[in-house]
């Protein structure tokens, strides 16, 4: 016989905290210590001709830090991650008019960056089992307007970056890698934001590195990075005079501070990457059996699953209730869990009734809408015992269903 439910009164599952995030320590105290003592609270020297490269900042030894460790030449550090891809896709060449290809099943800013700088975003739809862009749909969303193409690593699974790739290459249009889920893993074994021409990550509260906001540009390009760089502050060129502007640009800079604790964070990146993959794993294993459970396909080529939402589909004709029931009722057992997007992008308020058509072309991320479960990736920082209790109490709800 099935245990009372915590939610009839019953005694939960669990009723320890999982592990906190942000995580921090004196790592990050020392840093940032280091930057208000210093008196250097901005990166750049007013009034002189400055190579930012060059620069002693901590912002600039964390670009290339993160640079580097994910296998790029350049890294341009800016406020966020929708202003890094509004840099991006600017420095890639889109212009007022110019269509992107963005999915729907996403954060708003993959799709409000290009309309941001002008350009119009184009949804095409995504695969079910990975939540990502479907290689098999692109074709048809490409139009003689297309000028950039954003795949999103989402949850930081890795998108099919072969397919679209090919398929971008072929009509002559350049990939942007919207990275903000993907810190520190990998596609084919390599670094995701290494893969396409440009790649951007983000530093918000809720991602896998945090300096409560924050954004960065990474590349390989040489040019696109200087055009980058620019676009960030003010359409300033490096080795000409201040108060001279080429282009442009944003203020988008950011500060030494944010830079000292995001140094900290990258530091155990590696070691909280390795211990979200490993749990990813283990607490997969322990729910493929639970019937309308159904954790996310990982192909192959997702060589390093960055874990930042361990996701799931939750078939409500399978599992004998409702979403909404079920995590209510996984809540009350101590393992709070979300449904996500409320809707595919297209159907946003803000676009009222101008992109209903899309409700047609991509029903796969409507599908997700409706069927999602996520789970923060703090959970998977924890232990074995942990992903034992949150797979305990989704089979404890799924084998009282009927009584929900």
């Amino acid at each position: 016989m099935s245990s009372p439910l915590a939610l009839h009164g019953g005694q939960p599952v669990r009723t320890a905290p999982f592990p906190a995030w942000p995580v921090h320590g004196p790592r990050e105290e020392e840093l940032a210590l280091e930057v208000l003592r210093s008196g250097q609270w901005w990166r750049y020297t007013l009034g002189e001709a400055v190579d930012p490269t060059q620069s002693p900042s901590k912002v600039a030894e964390f670009q290339q830090k993160f640079a580097a460790a994910h296998a790029c030449k350049y890294g341009i550090a800016c406020v966020n991650g929708t202003a890094a891809l509004e840099i991006s896709l600017k420095a890639l060449g889109v212009k007022p008019g110019d269509e992107v290809i963005v999915p729907p099943y996403t954060f708003i800013a993959t799709a409000s960056a290009p309309m941001l700088i002008g350009a119009v975003p184009v949804f095409c739809d995504i695969d079910i089992n990975t939540l990502n862009l479907d290689p098999a749909k692109l074709e048809a969303a490409i139009t003689p307007k297309t000028r950039a193409i954003i795949p999103v690593h989402f949850a930081g699974l890795p998108a099919d970056m072969a397919a679209i790739l090919a398929i971008a290459n072929r009509h002559g249009i350049p990939v942007l890698e919207d990275a903000a889920h993907a810190h520190g893993g990998t596609w084919n074994n390599q670094p995701m934001g290494s893969i396409a021409a440009m790649a951007t990550f983000s530093f918000q509260a809720s991602k896998n590195m945090t300096a409560g906001e924050g954004g960065i540009v990474v590349t390989n390009d040489e040019k696109l990075a200087e055009i980058a760089e620019s676009l960030v502050w003010v359409g300033r060129k490096k080795g000409r005079p201040w108060y001279e502007h080429h282009r442009l640009g944003w203020n988008y800079r950011l500060t030494e501070f944010q830079a000292a604790i995001l140094l900290a964070q990258l530091e155990r990146l590696e070691e909280q990457t390795k211990t979200r993959q490993n749990n990813g794993a283990y607490l997969t294993a322990k729910l493929t059996h639970i019937p309308g459970i159904k954790p996310m396909a990982v192909p192959a080529y997702a060589t390093g699953h960055a874990w930042h939402i361990y996701c799931l589909r939750f078939l409500e004709s399978e599992f004998g209730t409702t979403r909404e029931k079920f995590l209510e009722a996984l809540t009350a057992e101590g393992v709070p869990a979300s449904s996500g997007y409320a809707h595919s992008l297209f159907n946003n308020p803000m676009y009222g009734e101008s992109h209903a058509h899309y409700n047609e072309t991509c029903p796969a991320s409507n599908q997700a809408c409706h069927e999602a479960v996520w789970m923060e990736h703090r959970y998977l920082l924890g232990t074995q015992s942990d992903m034992d209790d949150i797979a305990t109490a989704i089979a404890k709800v799924q084998a009282n269903a009927k009584n929900l």
